[in-house]
């Protein structure tokens, strides 16, 4: 099994980028300096100057793997859903049970993340942060539905309906299992957000909204 999963590689839509940078050092340069800038200092004030210089290049060689920083937003967006898909299969895959697999699987989706050795050129940690305050600037634009189109949102999407089977497993007649799944996933992640902002408003000031998560699950499809 460690063997397999050090192989392992997170599936990104070719859309998203002009190199695929998992193919070189450079590449994964790029990725773990972009998550560092990105999570200090906000998508807005990362520019791909700043990027060329933290990795001792220059500008124009992050160009030759991404087209703009919202394509490599949308892509760290897209690596962080296809890893987090790879946890929930990897954490539910002999769970038996269709209730304790549901759980299992809001568990993974909400709870603190730690650092995955898998993958030595993403900080998880890091990146889920940038899920957290970042991930709806990857779609909340003009040209969203031209890049739903073109696959840009695959891996969210895969994620959702991997949510929605779980709990159709669970409550067959539940007429609303893909609203009820990307709403566990928004959820999750606004939850951490206010945890970190607004934590007057949240019950969930000190722990991950998993419990907060599963009763509302439950009580929703019971």
């Amino acid at each position: 099994m460690e063997s397999l999963l050090s192989n392992l590689r997170i599936t990104v839509p070719d859309c998203l980028y002009v190199k695929d940078p998992e193919s070189s050092d450079l590449g994964k340069k790029i990725i773990a300096q972009s998550i560092r800038q990105i999570d200090a200092l906000g998508i807005e004030n990362m520019t791909f100057k700043k990027l060329g210089e933290a990795i001792g290049s220059n500008e124009s060689s992050v160009y030759r793997y991404f087209e703009n920083k919202h394509k490599l937003l949308m892509y760290l967006c897209s690596w962080y859903w296809g890893w987090m898909e790879y946890q929930v299969v990897i954490q539910c895959y002999s769970i038996k049970d269709p209730k304790e697999k549901l759980d299992r699987a809001i568990g993974v989706i909400s709870q603190k993340i730690e650092e995955d050795s898998n993958f030595t050129f993403v900080d998880e940690p890091a990146l889920s942060r940038i899920i957290i305050n970042e991930n709806a600037k990857s779609f909340l634009t003009k040209k969203v539905d031209e890049e739903n189109d073109e696959g840009a949102f695959a891996s969210y999407k895969r994620l959702v309906m991997r949510l929605h089977d779980f709990i159709q497993e669970v409550a067959p007649k539940y007429p609303y299992p893909k609203s009820l799944a990307n709403t566990i996933i928004e959820t999750a992640q606004h939850q951490h957000f206010l945890r970190g902002h607004f934590e007057s408003i949240t019950e969930n000031a000190n722990d991950a909204p998993t419990n907060y998560l599963t009763h509302l699950v439950r009580k929703t499809i019971q």
